[in-house]
């Protein structure tokens, strides 16, 4: 099984051309020749479950994966024990949504470490996973896989080995690695092939096979300051990073199956469909 791509939400293209809703998206993905769609709960979960099967409907017809972004503001590391409570309802919520409409995978933040450490952090994002697990296999969710997100501010919870760390409480949790993400936290360190491949060892090493083959993935352009992540970008506007070639050509020659979501400001089906050339010329290489 090859990578699958697609946008995440609905582009400026899908509003311009006279579309509304988001039931309309796995026809409208479908037609471009991608496989996937993310559906954006980032302001919090407001689609019916009425709306979300006939969504499910739709990209079962089309052929479409289908994930979920859990809202923004979910912090599992808060030293706020009332907002790390309240986060698993956010999840618990997320994953009622997804489970509705058939998709497999939920992205979720992890948080930031304000004023306490990063250890700190992670050991508070930890426990508030574990409890969202048990809470969600309780309601029947099980199946359904959380995503944690590499993060791209500096003081934000979520580099790749935290990522990785939080996803070895349970076999079950898959990693996003969003490296635009990756590269802005760490103020542009995905520059050689060497800085790339790194990553994909890395879940190589803490999490196996498995999880590297089918790992969750964000990509778009990120300006950045000193701070980290400031504003996402077009695929064409390359004097921000990282690229994505070097990402093509490791999946492929690894023979990995990703979903790969585009995050790009306001293009990200059509830029999602420039990745996926960009990965299929790089399999056709691998070939020869």
């Amino acid at each position: 099984m090859n990578a699958l791509f697609g946008p995440a939400g609905n582009c400026e293209d899908f509003y311009a051309s006279g579309k509304r809703s988001s039931l309309e998206a796995p026809l409208w993905v479908q037609e471009r020749g991608l496989g996937a769609y993310e559906y954006q709960c980032g302001k919090g979960v407001k689609i019916s479950d009425e709306a979300a099967k006939k969504l499910g409907e739709k990209a079962a017809e089309y052929g479409i994966a289908l994930s979920v972004h859990a809202p923004y503001y979910i912090s599992l590391s808060s030293a706020d024990a009332e907002k790390r409570d309240n986060s698993i309802g956010y999840i618990l919520k997320t994953l009622k949504a997804a489970k509705e409409m058939g998709a497999k995978r939920i992205v979720v933040h992890s948080g930031s470490c304000g004023d306490i450490t990063r250890k700190e952090a992670l050991g508070f994002a930890k426990d508030t996973l574990l409890r969202a697990i048990k809470t969600a296999d309780e309601a029947g969710f099980g199946d359904i896989h959380i995503c944690p997100e590499t993060m791209g501010k500096v003081k934000q919870l979520g580099t790749v080995d935290e990522v990785c760390e939080l996803c070895s409480i349970d076999e079950r949790l898959i990693p996003t690695i969003d490296f635009g993400h990756v590269n802005a936290q760490t103020l542009g360190g995905l520059k050689t092939m060497e800085d790339y491949e790194r990553i994909f060892d890395t879940i190589h090493k803490r999490l196996g096979e498995y999880r590297l083959k089918n790992f969750h993935s964000h990509y778009s352009r990120i300006e950045y300051t000193n701070s980290g992540e400031k504003k996402h970008h077009t695929f064409d506007e390359i004097e921000f990073e990282p690229e994505f070639d070097p990402i093509a050509e490791i999946v492929a020659r690894r023979n990995l199956s990703p979903i790969i979501i585009c995050e790009s400001r306001g293009t990200q089906t059509r830029d999602a469909v420039k990745m996926q050339e960009i990965y299929r010329r790089a399999l056709d290489e691998q070939k020869n």
